[in-house]
């Protein structure tokens, strides 16, 4: 039985990913309705956007004493948004917690390699609510079909 249809069997989505130069996966994701371009990172603990974009996806942002660190940046201001929507392929998440800060370190690296910047980041955090099964062979990814809302 292949990968695909025993997780389809057991209810998961399965969504396309595109490879991209940096061997990152990139995917194309729904922020309150909003269509965005993410890049999706095992290694990031929280799914988060740029502040650039933060008003493009109408989330609410508030002030945080995170500080945000990774790809070479570290001590970042961050801001937060709750109650944010998120939709990759047909798998819906409701009240996500969403992370905002300065994503121009990253998409400065992504524009250097001839690489589309990003609106965002798909974390860790959303990998595990999904209850992700990542298949790099195929380039896919399998989110749980359940809708959460919590």
């Amino acid at each position: 039985m292949s990968l695909k249809k025993y997780l389809s069997e057991k209810g998961y989505h399965r969504i396309p990913l595109k490879k991209i130069k940096t061997n990152h996966f990139a995917l194309t994701a729904k922020i309150n309705g909003i269509k965005g371009y993410f890049i999706l990172d095992t290694g990031a603990s929280n799914t988060c956007i740029g502040m650039t974009v933060a008003e493009k996806f109408k989330v609410l942002a508030q002030d945080s004493e995170t500080k945000a660190a990774g790809a070479g940046a570290t001590e970042m201001e961050t801001q937060q948004a709750t109650d944010v929507t998120i939709k990759i392929g047909k798998w819906r998440y409701y009240n996500l917690h969403l992370v905002i800060f300065d994503l121009s370190h990253v998409n400065t690296a992504l524009t250097n390699h001839l690489i589309k910047p990003v609106d965002g980041i798909i974390g860790a955090d959303l990998l595990e609510k999904g209850k992700a099964v990542i298949d790099y062979n195929k380039k896919c990814l399998y989110l749980k079909k359940k809708i959460f809302k919590y």
